[in-house]
């Protein structure tokens, strides 16, 4: 879904705008915006309703933890747990039983769509009950023009805005266990059969010794291209970036690392050293 020029994007930081010339980005819509103060360094089409993929998995996770139901429990996926919206594969066989921690790490780190899938099961009350917690949620949060239709994103009717996302990611941003899952670089799972299953995360941004990134996810489905949101301290900024429809493989990296340059090349304070990743 190909996102439509606006006229309410949000003015830009005064201070920032008079000197910085704006990247050329990719990106269908774009949000930059300082962490602290909440305003945007650049805005591109951020109230176009569009598909958000996985970025949901970030609103999962939060209902996931505001349940405090214990990370420690186990899980098996179901047969219900097989995606039968895409066709998705996954390396997580029917029977297979992880913790919920597990399973919410993996869903977070590399966008395991049956681990997302029976994390939203195993709520009380079920998938239903569980949507409707994400969507209360998002009310909560103020994205009004959000709305959520199951928690794994593979459904194209899972949709928000730029400027919803940054709010999503600005409160993601203060659950300790997100920070942590989401820029993990790497997690290895051991079944009950003793073999091992490695994953990685799908924003390799997080191992680039050049970035500081606290927040993290990835999202694709053909209908909302490829997503990313990012938590990220940037020439002793942090920011918060929403990336959505971008078309290739390498857009929304190519766009983070101009977004990234574009604010280092324009900022009183030079870059440090090496980065976490």
């Amino acid at each position: 879904m190909a996102a439509q020029p606006v006229a309410t994007d949000p003015p830009l930081n005064p201070a920032f705008a008079a000197k910085a010339r704006a990247p050329d980005l990719k990106s269908a819509a774009v949000l930059v915006v300082g962490q602290q103060d909440g305003r945007a360094l650049y805005a591109k089409n951020t109230d176009t309703v569009v598909p958000i993929a996985s970025i949901t998995k970030l609103m999962t996770a939060m209902v996931v933890l505001d349940s405090q139901l214990p990370l420690t429990e186990p899980i098996a996926i179901a047969t219900d747990d097989i995606d039968d919206i895409k066709g998705t594969r996954s390396r997580l066989k029917v029977g297979t039983t992880l913790t919920r921690g597990d399973l919410l790490r993996l869903a977070l780190m590399a966008s395991e769509n049956r681990a997302a899938a029976a994390l939203t099961r195993a709520y009380p009350g079920g998938a239903r009950a569980f949507v409707a917690a994400m969507n209360q949620k998002a009310v909560e949060l103020a994205m009004w023009r959000s709305r959520f239709v199951d928690g794994t994103g593979l459904s194209s009717d899972n949709v928000s805005t730029a400027g919803d996302l940054a709010k999503m990611v600005s409160t993601a941003y203060r659950y300790t266990v997100i920070r942590e899952y989401t820029t993990d670089s790497a997690y290895a799972v051991t079944l009950a059969n003793g073999r091992t299953l490695q994953y990685r995360n799908s924003n390799r941004l997080v191992q680039n010794p050049h970035w500081t990134i606290g927040l993290s996810k990835t999202g694709y489905i053909n209908e909302a291209g490829r997503c990313l949101v990012m938590q990220a301290v940037i020439a002793a900024t942090p920011v918060i970036i929403v990336l959505l429809d971008s078309w290739g493989r390498l857009t929304r990296v190519g766009d983070a690392n101009r977004i990234k340059k574009w604010i280092e090349s324009n900022s009183d304070r030079r870059p440090a050293g090496r980065r976490k990743g």
